[in-house]
C-alpha cells in the first residue's frame, strides 16, 4: 500500500504475508498492516518476496518535499525468511527502495535505500517488533555534500482490531549532509472502516501520524533549530488490488525556516500504488 509520505521505514518494504506498504518516505508508513491478506510470492529457502511501485504528486520525507513538490515514481523489492520456528516467531528481511529526487544545483537525481532487519511477531501476529537498518544512497550527489547516511530503528506495533497503533525511534550517527547525530520519533494510528462497504474488492481506512526530527548540526541540515514536527492525516482506499491514498501533511517549519521554499508547507499528497 502506498501512502502519501514516508522513506522506507524498514517495515514499509518488509516482506510478509500481509501486503506491506510502500510509502513515499520518511514519516511512518501510515499503517503497517495492509489490506486483506493475499497469497505470498514464494521465494527460495521457504521465504517470500514482495515488490511494489507507486506514483505520487510529491515525495515527502518527514514532511519535507524531496522533489520540489513534483511527481515521484517509486519502487520496492524485498525478501523475508520464514520464522525460526513456531515457538520462535522471528524472521529476517532485506530489501531495496528507490525514488526520484530533485535537489537543485547538486546533480542528484535518485535515492536508492538498502534495508535489512529482524521482525518478531507475537500474539497471533497482533504484536510486532521490527529492528532494522537503512542505508540511504543519493545517486550522482557530490561526495563533498555527504548526503549518504546510515540509520537504525526500532518499530513496535499492536493491532487492536478496531485500530492499529505503531511507534518508533530511529537513530543516525551522522545524518544527511554531515549533520551529526539525529533522532526521529513517531507514532501512528490506523483505523479500518468496514462500515463503508462497496464489495469484497474495496476497503477503506483512515490514518494519522506525528513525528519529531532532532538534528545535532541543524544548520547543515537546513533548518533553524535542532528539531521540528511533522504530521499526516489521510485516507487509503484499496480498489481491486490498487491502493489510492490522499493525505494532508505538513510541518511546523515556515517558508523562511525551509530555505525560502514551500517544501515544508502543508499540502495534500495523492498517490496510487500496487504491491505484488
Amino acid at each position: 500500500m502506498a501512502y502519501a509520505q514516508g522513506t522506507p521505514d524498514s517495515q514499509t518494504v518488509t516482506v510478509t504475508q500481509d501486503p506491506q506498504t510502500q510509502v513515499a518516505q520518511g514519516t511512518p508508513d501510515a499503517a503497517t498492516q495492509g489490506a486483506p491478506a493475499k497469497e505470498p510470492w514464494t521465494a527460495p529457502f521457504g521465504g517470500n518476496f514482495t515488490a511494489g511501485f507507486a506514483v505520487l504528486n510529491d515525495y515527502s520525507y518527514r514532511g519535507i518535499s524531496q522533489t520540489q513538490r513534483q511527481v515521484a515514481i517509486q519502487a520496492s523489492l524485498g525478501y523475508e525468511t520464514p520464522t525460526v520456528s513456531e515457538n520462535i516467531p522471528l524472521s529476517a528481511y532485506v530489501g531495496a527502495w528507490g525514488s526520484n529526487v530533485n535537489f537543485p544545483g547538486t546533480g542528484t537525481f535518485a535515492e536508492i535505500d538498502l534495508l535489512a532487519g529482524l521482525k518478531l511477531k507475537l500474539l497471533d501476529d497482533k504484536l510486532t517488533f521490527d529492528l532494522g537498518y537503512i542505508r540511504y544512497n543519493y545517486l550522482s550527489a557530490p561526495s563533498s555534500l555527504f548526503y549518504d547516511f546510515n540509520e537504525f530503528g526500532l518499530v513496535a506495533g499492536y493491532d487492536f482490531g478496531v485500530a492499529q497503533v505503531s511507534a518508533a525511534v530511529r537513530y543516525s550517527p551522522n545524518f544527511f549532509a554531515n549533520s551529526g547525530n539525529a533522532w526521529y520519533k513517531w507514532a501512528s494510528v490506523t483505523v479500518p472502516m468496514p462500515f463503508i462497504h462497496v464489495n469484497e474488492n474495496v476497503a477503506f481506512k483512515a490514518f494519522g501520524t506525528i513525528g519529531n526530527q532532532y538534528v545535532e548540526r541543524f544548520v547543515n541540515y537546513g533548518i533553524p533549530n535542532n528539531n521540528y514536527w511533522d504530521w499526516q492525516l489521510g485516507l487509503v482506499v484499496s480498489v481491486y488490488g490498487f491502493d489510492l491514498s490522499a493525505a494532508y501533511t505538513g510541518t511546523n517549519l515556515s517558508v523562511q525556516d525551509c530555505l525560502g521554499t514551500q517544501n515544508c508547507a502543508s499540502r495534500v499528497i495523492l498517490g496510487i500504488a500496487k504491491s505484488f
